[in-house]
C-alpha cells in the first residue's frame, strides 16, 4: 500500500494499515497506543520479545530477514545505555538492515537533538550545523543519513519527559538539583505524548514527507535558572544551590534553543507548550 497516495480519505487509508515498531519502551508504548487508536495494526519488536513483542536483534541482518512486512516502520529502539559500539549496532546497522530488508517501505528514525552541539544559546533549526562532540552523536548522524537516503524521515527529539519520568523535576523534588554556574544553559524538552502525536501526524500526513528532518521539541526552551525559579514558585520550595557545570551529561553539555517551527508548520501543535505546563501533574508519578 502506498502511503503517499492522496486519492482516498484519511480514514480509508488508515484502515488495516500495518506498523512495524522497533523498540517498545517509554516512547514506543505511547506511539503504539496512538497508532492503534487510529486503526493501525501494530507489531512491536524488541530484543528480548517482552510484552507480546517479536524478539529481534535489528543489528543482525539475519534476524531482520524474519520480520513481517509493514506499511510503515518506526525505529525508536534504545541503545541500552551503551556507548559507541551499541550505537553502531542498534542505530547505524539497524537502520541499514531495515532499509535493505524493506526497500520502498517508509522508515522513520527517532534521533536526538544532541547532534546539535551549539554552546552559544542560539536558535537551532533543522538547517543548523550538526557537529556533535561525541562519537555517539556522530553515529546518530550516520543512521540519519542511511534513513534519509532511503527516502525516510528523521525526527530529532529533545529530552523526553512525561508520566513517571522527568530527570529535572525528580532532582528538584529530591533536592539533588544544582544550578550550573549562572543557570544560563537552555533546557530543551518534549512531553512523551507530544512526541508520539507528532510521529503519528507525520505518518498519516497526505502527502507524507520523505527524506526530511523534523525537530521534536516543545515551544518554550527554558534557561535552567528560569526553570528552577518557576518550579520553586509552584512547589513552594527553595531554589537549588549553584555549582559547576556537569560535563558528564549523557547528551553532552550544550547551550541552544531548539526550534519546532518546521514541525508546527505541518499543522501539529504540542499540547504541552512548556515543561512547566505538565510539571504539577507529573510530580505525583515520580
Amino acid at each position: 500500500m502506498d502511503l503517499r497516495f492522496v486519492g482516498s480519505s484519511k480514514t480509508q487509508l488508515q484502515s488495516n494499515m500495518k506498523l512495524l515498531l522497533i523498540g517498545y519502551g517509554y516512547l514506543g508504548q505511547a506511539i503504539t497506543h496512538r497508532f492503534r487508536e487510529n486503526g493501525w495494526n501494530v507489531t512491536a519488536v524488541t530484543l528480548s520479545g517482552v510484552e507480546g513483542s517479536i524478539s529481534c536483534d535489528i543489528g543482525n541482518s539475519n534476524d531482520v530477514e524474519k520480520l513481517p512486512s509493514a506499511d510503515f516502520i518506526i525505529h525508536c529502539a534504545a541503545s541500552g545505555r551503551g556507548g559507541a559500539e551499541a550505537y553502531q549496532h542498534v542505530y547505524v546497522d539497524g537502520c541499514r538492515n531495515l532499509v535493505e530488508k524493506f526497500p520502498g517501505t517508509p522508515l522513520l528514525f527517532t534521533s536526538s537533538t544532541s547532534v546539535y552541539a551549539q554552546t552559544d544559546g542560539t536558535h537551532v533549526t533543522e538547517q543548523s550545523p550538526t557537529i556533535p562532540d561525541r562519537e555517539t552523536g556522530r553515529l546518530l548522524l550516520e543512521a540519519e543519513q542511511v534513513t534519509l537516503e532511503a527516502g525516510g524521515l528523521v525526527t530529532r527529539l529533545s529530552g523526553i519527559y512525561g508520566p513517571g519520568r522527568s530527570v529535572i523535576l525528580k532532582k528538584f523534588l529530591s533536592r539533588e538539583a544544582v544550578i550550573e554556574e549562572d543557570g544560563r544553559r537552555f533546557l530543551n524538552q518534549i512531553h512523551r505524548d507530544d512526541a508520539a502525536s507528532a510521529i503519528v501526524h507525520l505518518a498519516t500526513s497526505r502527502p507524507m514527507p520523505c527524506s526530511e528532518i523534523f525537530n521534536l521539541s516543545d515551544s518554550t526552551p527554558l534557561t535552567q535558572l528560569a526553570c528552577y525559579e518557576k518550579l520553586s514558585e509552584r512547589f513552594s520550595r527553595p531554589l537549588p544551590p549553584s555549582g559547576p557545570r556537569d560535563l558528564n551529561r549523557k547528551r553532552g553539555w550544550t547551550h541552544k534553543r531548539v526550534s519546532n517551527e518546521k514541525m508546527r508548520a505541518t499543522g501539529w501543535q504540542p499540547v504541552f507548550a512548556s515543561f512547566l505546563d505538565a510539571a504539577l501533574d507529573i510530580a505525583p508519578t515520580l
